[in-house]
Parts: structure tokens; C-alpha cells; sequence
């Protein structure tokens, strides 16, 4: 991927901003020389051209500064999770105000074993075993701009061997799951602890994985949008007692079949220009039980959400949601939120680095992260940035200093349907 060049002036503005998040974010680091390193690495991440290496953002010749960095991100002692706390915190406060917690699975494939979760195994993404790390993030996502606040590092069966977790410095605590049951747990520490107002999760999710994910949702009553296969087997009917039922169908089978009741969306792209138009129509079904445990008493009400592209002649993408007073364009609007997040992964998150992480610790690749995830909030909230603030003040650094800006009134999408339109036609902008 090519690494865009910000221009000097972005840059010194964007730098600006990083001393004042310094002094929002990392006050839990107990030594001004720790936060002096912080300050470094993030103006590192945002400057320095190529891989994010230490070397790299160390320069050549600098032997002593290479050394330090190297102790204060992979050695350091210092928790990472009160840095992502204050950032979400500050993101509800001062940025385009969030409308879900969206799931990003990210690869980043690896030619040896050293690193900190590397394994061979098999990526849905890439659809091929590779040798890789698997992580999620969880990013706040609007649909003018989207910030990762939180990180998973899943670990293969081996790593959690006495032997790998002495020489990577895992903590007990940490186990073997798939990225899915990761995200799960992430988001729940999230809700519990993290005091931000709660949102819809949007996550893509196996049908292996569907039941644990739904029930781990439902009791936190965690709001959520999870894209599902076609294949995915549903129970629907059987609610009343002259109705037959319940009945079992592939999703996509179910969606096809109420083809009649489809309602046309008119909506932009992220990052287009350009309109599309998607058909959408639902159906309510019934919680499918894990394996290992009973039906839950009384069944989370969900409903299935599926949706052609303008000249399919079969529904392609589908979801399950928790959500079922909102009209189907906002879901829809939720949904796509993704491809916000696949955005500004491309065009933010990576070219400040945040695969490009080469020591060998959990600690470290923990703290790469989030200072990744400082240094992309620092890019998209100044006006040096793809996304300008909506605050109107008129620097970077002034727009933190001051009182934090207005919350918009709604979690979701307020505009659904234009009015004098056709309730089967919606438009989002």
C-alpha cells in the first residue's frame, strides 16, 4: 500500500495536537519521561516515512534514542487500557459523536514464529491459511469518521504453553479464543467499565460463533447489528397458538422468500460520491441456543435483516439485530458503518503504522496499538486531517482546550424517510 506524505504545515499542526492529547490521555503514566517517550512515538507514527519500525522513527545514528524506545514500548510496565479509556471518552465528547462500536478483524501475516501470536491458521478475510496474527479492533464510528479505542491480540492454542508465555510476557489471564469470542469480551469489559454511552456493536460473526455472540450481547443488553451467512440456519415462526412452528430455513432461503415485501433505500457510499440503491426487507425469528446450553427463557427477540443490490436477483448480505423498534434504513445505515471503518483503516490507521509493529512481547504489541490509535486520532481530528472537527475553532490544539462540543441528540440516524415519500422507499444521506 503507498504511504501518503502529509505536508509540513498538516504535519506540525497534527503535532501540535499530539502535545495536547499527551496531557489527556496519558496522565496515567506516572514519569514525565515516560510521557516524553509517548510523545516521541506518536510524532514518529505521524512523520516518519515507510515502515513504523523503532528504528525507523528512531533515525539513523541514534543508538541511545532507539534503546530508550525500545524500553518504553516493549519493556514499560505501563497499562495501556486507561490511555484507550480516556481516548474514547474524549472522542464522545469532542468528535462527530458515535453511532455504533464497529468490529474490525485485522491481518497482519508474518514470514517467521517470533512474533507474539503468529501462527499458521486459516483467515476467513483472506479465504487461504497464512502465517499470521489475527487482532480485532473496536473503533467508535460515525459516518463522517471512525477511531479505534480498543484492541484484541488472539492467540493460537501454543502460545498459551508455559514456554511462549514466559517469552512473550503473556499474562495468565489470557487464553486461547477465536477473534470473535475476543471481540465479545472486549466489548463487554467495554460496557462494564469503560463509562461511555452504549451503542450498537456491528461485528460480522461466524455461524460458529453466532450463539455465544448472541447470548453474551443479550445479557448486558448490548445493542447490537451482526452480519451473518446466507447459509445460517434460522428459527422462525410458531409465536402464537394458532400459528405452526417453529420452522427452520437457511437465512438466505427465509429473506428470498419475503422478496415481495422489500423496501428500496436510496443511499452514498463512504467515501463516494456517487448514490446506490439496496432492496431490504426482515423477518422476525427466534435465538438459536448454543450447543452446550438450554434455550434461554424467555428467547431474545431478534430479526433478520437481508439485502439485495439493485439487480441481484438474490439477497446477498444479511444480519441479525437485537434492535427492532428502528426502521429498516437506519439498521441498514448501522450496518454499512463498516465500510466507514474499512476506510479510514486504509487511509488513516495503516500509513501511521499500525501493522507494522516488529518486537516480539504482548506488552509491546499492546502498546504499539494504542499509541497507532492515538497517533490516527491525532490525523483525523485536525484539520490537517481527511476529517476536519466539527468544533468550529480555529486550531487543532485549541479545539481540545476549550469546552468540549455539543452532543447530538440520537444514537441513530434521526432522518430515515423523506418526507412524502413511499414507506417502502428511504433515502440516507
Amino acid at each position: 500500500m503507498a504511504r501518503v506524505v502529509l505536508p509540513e504545515d498538516s504535519i506540525k499542526e497534527i503535532s501540535d495536537l499530539i502535545d495536547v492529547l499527551i496531557s489527556l490521555f496519558f496522565e496515567s503514566l506516572p514519569r514525565r519521561d515516560q510521557r516524553n517517550w509517548a510523545r516521541v512515538y506518536l510524532n514518529g507514527l505521524v512523520r516518519t516515512t515507510g515502515k513504523k519500525t523503532i528504528r525507523n522513527i528512531a533515525g539513523t545514528g541514534a543508538s541511545s534514542v532507539e534503546q530508550s524506545l525500545q524500553q518504553f514500548i516493549s519493556k514499560s510496565p505501563w497499562d495501556w487500557t486507561p490511555v484507550r479509556r480516556s481516548l474514547a471518552q474524549h472522542l464522545e465528547r469532542t468528535a462527530q459523536r458515535p453511532l455504533a462500536w464497529v468490529v474490525q478483524p485485522m491481518v497482519i501475516e508474518k514470514a517467521g514464529d517470533r512474533s507474539v501470536g503468529v501462527g499458521r491458521q486459516f483467515v476467513p478475510q483472506l479465504g487461504r491459511t497464512a502465517n499470521c496474527q489475527q487482532a480485532g479492533g473496536i473503533w467508535l464510528a460515525s459516518s463522517e469518521a471512525s477511531f479505534p479505542v480498543e484492541w484484541t491480540l488472539t492467540l493460537p492454542g501454543p502460545w498459551t504453553s508455559e514456554l511462549l508465555r514466559r517469552r512473550a510476557g503473556i499474562p495468565d489471564t489470557a487464553r486461547s479464543l477465536t477473534p470473535a469470542q475476543d471481540a465479545v469480551h472486549a466489548v463487554q469489559r467495554m460496557a462494564a467499565t469503560w463509562q461511555l454511552q452504549r451503542r450498537p456493536v456491528v461485528m460480522e460473526v461466524s455461524n460458529t460463533d453466532l450463539p455465544q455472540t448472541i447470548e453474551a450481547f443479550a445479557l448486558q443488553d448490548i445493542p447490537f447489528v451482526l452480519k451473518v451467512d446466507g447459509s445460517l440456519p434460522v428459527s422462525f415462526g410458531g409465536a402464537g397458538r394458532h400459528k405452526p412452528g417453529p420452522h427452520t430455513a437457511p437465512a438466505r432461503e427465509l429473506i428470498d422468500s419475503l422478496r415481495s415485501q422489500r423496501r428500496v433505500v436510496e443511499w452514498t457510499r463512504h467515501g463516494r460520491a456517487e448514490g446506490a440503491v439496496t432492496l431490504l426487507t426482515s423477518a422476525p425469528i427466534l435465538a438459536t441456543p448454543a450447543e452446550d446450553r438450554p434455550v434461554p427463557a424467555p428467547p431474545t427477540p431478534l430479526l433478520l435483516v437481508g439485502a439485495w443490490t439493485e439487480a441481484a436477483l438474490l439477497p446477498s448480505e444479511f444480519w441479525i439485530t437485537n434492535i427492532g423498534d428502528r426502521p429498516l434504513a437506519q439498521l441498514f445505515l448501522l450496518a454499512k458503518l463498516t465500510d466507514r471503518v474499512t476506510l479510514d483503516f486504509t487511509e488513516t490507521c495503516e500509513p501511521v503504522g499500525i501493522r507494522d509493529f516488529e518486537g516480539r512481547s504482548f506488552r509491546g504489541w499492546h502498546h504499539h496499538a494504542t499509541l497507532a490509535s492515538v497517533a490516527h486520532a491525532a490525523r483525523l481530528l485536525s484539520t490537517g486531517g481527511r476529517h476536519p472537527d466539527p468544533v468550529p475553532l480555529t486550531s487543532a490544539a485549541a479545539r481540545y482546550t476549550g469546552a468540549p462540543a455539543a452532543r447530538q441528540p440520537a444514537v441513530l440516524p434521526p432522518r430515515p424517510l423523506v418526507p412524502g415519500q413511499s414507506p417502502r422507499r428511504a433515502v440516507i444521506r
